[in-house]
């Protein structure tokens, strides 16, 4: 059964950094784009970051310069450096797998929290 599992968030000060990750089975984790999502209270889910299976990686442009995606795949494993956090980080994020738009799977997501 394929799944994703996000770990790490928490409760962060404004300046502040948190490391998350995303723990990848049951399918083949190395041949997926890996993307971070956010939904915000009362907004819209977002793409986050996106590392593809080439290791080649994009950014929104709020979080350019401040967050790096990276992935271990012999670990299955993706990860979201976050730093410089301010509030407007503040959301669940998730994980995402996909496959040429043709398998595409979901974390049940990891709430992040930056306030003083």
């Amino acid at each position: 059964q394929p799944q994703l599992v996000e770990s790490g968030g928490g409760l962060v000060q404004p300046g502040g950094t948190l490391r998350l990750s995303c723990a990848g089975a049951g399918f083949t984790f190395s041949v997926y784009d890996i993307s971070w999502y956010r939904q915000a209270p009362g907004k819209q889910r977002e793409l986050v970051a996106t590392i593809t299976s080439e290791h080649d990686t994009k950014y929104a442009t709020s979080v350019e310069g401040r967050f790096t995606i990276s992935r271990d795949d012999a670990k299955k494993m993706v990860y979201l450096q976050m730093n410089s956090l301010t509030p407007e980080d503040t959301a669940v994020y998730y994980c995402n797998a996909d496959l040429n738009g043709m398998l595409n799977y979901w974390g049940k997501g990891t709430l992040v929290t930056v306030s003083s």
